[in-house]
């Protein structure tokens, strides 16, 4: 299943370390939103100030998944239920996901601040300050042990809901 734009990169890789015998693991972890500092000094056209698309996590959060996700040994995992909500919708509809997205993508990912033309970003120099690990949203973020989910779980998943539907799809034409 191809869900991410990463993910021919992502299998040449693997396939050139499997190649060569290597025993390097590779594993793909597929994160939500983060509290990061990112947001405030990467390169932005946005109209407002940046912020990552709730809901929020505390990087903490993205650590403790990682290593679980290094510790199960899975190739790909993903975490937390907006990553699996994302990665389903976009197999099951994803021009429509598109067109959500298109709609409301832009300001979920806006404050209501607006942003400076002279906003600092690290795109040529580094920006001046300290580098933290928390952004500037521990208020809206949360800490929590996230769902962690297989990519074969999740082909499973997919299968299943493929099934409940096509049932439903069957149950309703014998009705009319």
């Amino acid at each position: 299943m191809r869900y991410m734009g990463f993910m021919n990169l992502y299998e040449s890789l693997r396939a050139e370390l499997l190649h060569d015998q290597s025993h390097l693991q590779l594993i793909m972890v597929q994160l939500p939103a983060f509290n990061t500092p990112q947001f405030e000094w990467a390169r932005s056209h946005l109209s407002h100030e940046p912020q990552p698309i709730p809901p929020i996590y505390q990087p903490e959060s993205a650590a403790d998944s990682i290593v679980r996700a290094i510790q199960w040994g899975k190739p790909e995992t993903l975490v937390g239920f907006p990553t699996v909500k994302a990665i389903v919708a976009n197999a099951f509809a994803p021009r429509l996901l598109d067109r959500y997205l298109a709609k409301t993508g832009y300001a979920s990912q806006e404050m209501g601040e607006v942003s400076s033309p002279r906003r600092a970003d690290n795109l040529w120099k580094p920006v001046r300050g300290h580098a933290r690990v928390h952004g500037r949203f521990d208020a809206k973020a949360q800490f929590s042990r996230l769902l962690l989910v297989t990519q074969e779980e999740l082909t499973t998943l997919i299968f299943l809901a493929g099934l409940v539907v096509a049932a439903l799809a069957v149950l309703i034409a014998r009705a009319l």
